[in-house]
């Protein structure tokens, strides 16, 4: 294995954001059509999550096979004790590996150590194993619109996770 050996770290290193900002731009141009400029608005929202990290209530789980960057996902804190998670993305080659359900399962475990009230997120059509994880999950549909958010046309679904 050795060079292919995935790993899984919370460390959220200065390069870390231009190498997710470029995965995204990758994944969501060449099986998506997004255009360029998704990736300015994903580095654009990392360099705001860097800026306010707070190790005790926000986490990153960088996915790394060997030396690359092959997937990830942030818990981000925001008001009235919300989390949200944002930029949840995993390199086609490892999909359907399991790796997706760990992340998810490691973010929930976050979600409920911290103590938040809830949860939400954004996603577009399209993206269907990514929402099955959230259903399971317990992330639940509640609303879609069509924004210019990302300077293009984009149907906006969010979902929301109370702690119940």
């Amino acid at each position: 294995m050795g060079n292919d050996s995935i790993t899984i770290r919370n460390t959220f290193l200065p390069s870390d954001l231009e190498l997710v900002a470029l995965l995204h731009g990758k994944v969501y141009g060449e099986e998506h059509g997004f255009p360029e400029s998704f990736e300015t608005e994903v580095r654009r929202g990392l360099q705001i999550f860097n800026q306010n990290y707070d190790p005790d209530k926000d986490q990153v789980w960088v996915v790394e096979k060997g030396s690359q960057l092959v997937g990830f996902i942030l818990l981000f804190h925001r008001e009235k004790n919300q989390a949200q998670l944002r930029y949840f993305i995993l390199d086609k080659s490892c999909r359907g590996t399991g790796i997706g359900k760990r992340l998810m399962e490691e973010w929930m475990s976050f979600f409920r150590e911290k103590k938040y009230d809830s949860a939400y997120l954004y996603t577009t059509s399209g993206l269907d194993a990514a929402v099955s994880l959230y259903e399971k999950h317990g992330f639940v549909k509640v609303s879609e619109e069509t924004t210019m958010n990302f300077g293009f046309p984009l149907l906006e679904i969010l979902f929301r996770l109370d702690k119940g």
